[in-house]
């Protein structure tokens, strides 16, 4: 693969591999056991998308527990802690609605990303759809479900500018693709009676510098945690 196509692919790889985690750590934890499992899936499908990803680049296992924290291209939505089951969910819709369209594209064109693209695109169908129901469920819920998921919808929109910044590596319509993630993700929170949040983003100033590998206090912690094990028997095997 080129310099630019390895870029690509750590970016793509990094977003999957530290949402993974993120939703792995539901495990135990969620709010029913139907939901244990279905969070548990998602986050085993966009594992298996890093590994493939970052195989391309280089050892994946190096790469994911042996890089320091500013080394990592993923965007900074995905670091962001689970907070409430809502703000999981917000978090989730806006990135599958962004990673199923921005798939869709890389699955339609001729390049290196085209063949993973397009099995990846048929997992995260599922989880824009999961992330679809739920963020339905709890906004056209309870009075005290609405409020949380307002809440969260708000709290994360200023991580979604970075969504839209050009990715070395990656030929795409950029401003095609956000407009296609803001009439679709307008369509949803409008179905669960919540308000499209206002203020800054690609077009202005908006929180994201993760593809320079400027990332949250958060996701230090996470990676510390992710990468304990590793570091402390190094070598070590099954």
């Amino acid at each position: 693969m080129t310099t630019t196509a390895n870029a690509a692919a750590l970016a793509l790889g990094d977003d999957a591999l530290v949402l993974s985690h993120r939703l792995g750590e539901w495990a135990g934890h969620a709010p029913v056991l139907e939901e244990d499992v279905a969070l548990a899936n998602i986050a085993l499908d966009l594992l298996g998308q890093a590994r493939v990803l970052l195989s391309l680049v280089g050892d994946e296992d190096e790469l994911a527990y042996l890089r320091e924290e500013r080394a990592f291209r993923n965007l900074q939505l995905v670091e962001q802690p689970n907070g409430d089951f809502a703000h999981t969910i917000a978090r989730q819709l806006y990135f599958s609605v962004w990673q199923r369209l921005l798939y869709g594209q890389l699955a339609s064109a001729e390049g290196a990303l085209t063949g993973i693209a397009a099995k990846a695109v048929k997992e995260v169908e599922y989880h824009q759809d999961h992330a679809e129901q739920w963020t339905l469920r709890l906004g056209d819920g309870t009075t005290e479900s609405h409020q949380r998921m307002q809440r969260a919808v708000d709290a994360l929109w200023r991580f979604t500018g970075e969504l839209f910044q050009p990715v070395e590596g990656l030929d795409i319509d950029w401003q095609a693709l956000e407009a296609a993630w803001l009439t679709s993700l307008t369509a949803t929170l409008e179905r669960a009676t919540l308000t499209v949040p206002v203020g800054p983003r690609a077009g202005g100033w908006a929180a994201g510098a993760g593809r320079q590998g400027l990332h949250t206090e958060s996701f230090g912690r996470m990676l510390a945690e992710m990468q304990h094990l590793h570091r402390s028997h190094p070598g070590a095997s099954w």
